[in-house]
């Protein structure tokens, strides 16, 4: 996550992976999960592997600190690229307060 503070970090996760774990789902996996202070900061109820990945990363003692001083979006895409991207805190208010 630190490497994303100066540029979008893109991961290209291994797909077979995913199928071998699966769900069936032909389209794949897509979510974006919202770590603002420090916490999860929307819903992702509805992706059973975007709630585990987020309790895998707030469960790091490590993790849990640099999530505390700056705000991260993870998402995945149909192409199994995971990327880390660092938010502004003040764009994050600033959104907030709109």
């Amino acid at each position: 996550m630190k490497k994303s503070n100066n540029e979008v970090q893109v991961l290209d996760l291994n797909r077979v992976d995913f199928e071998r774990a699966g769900s069936g789902r032909k389209a794949g996996y897509k979510f974006m999960i919202e770590f603002t202070d420090g916490k999860v900061g929307n819903v992702i109820s509805g992706s059973p592997l975007a709630m585990h990945l987020a309790q895998v990363v707030l469960e790091d003692d490590a993790a849990k600190q640099i999530l505390q001083e700056n705000n991260y979006e993870m998402s995945l895409n149909t192409r199994f690229q995971l990327t880390i991207k660092h938010i502004e805190k003040e764009s994050t208010q600033k959104a907030a307060e709109e």
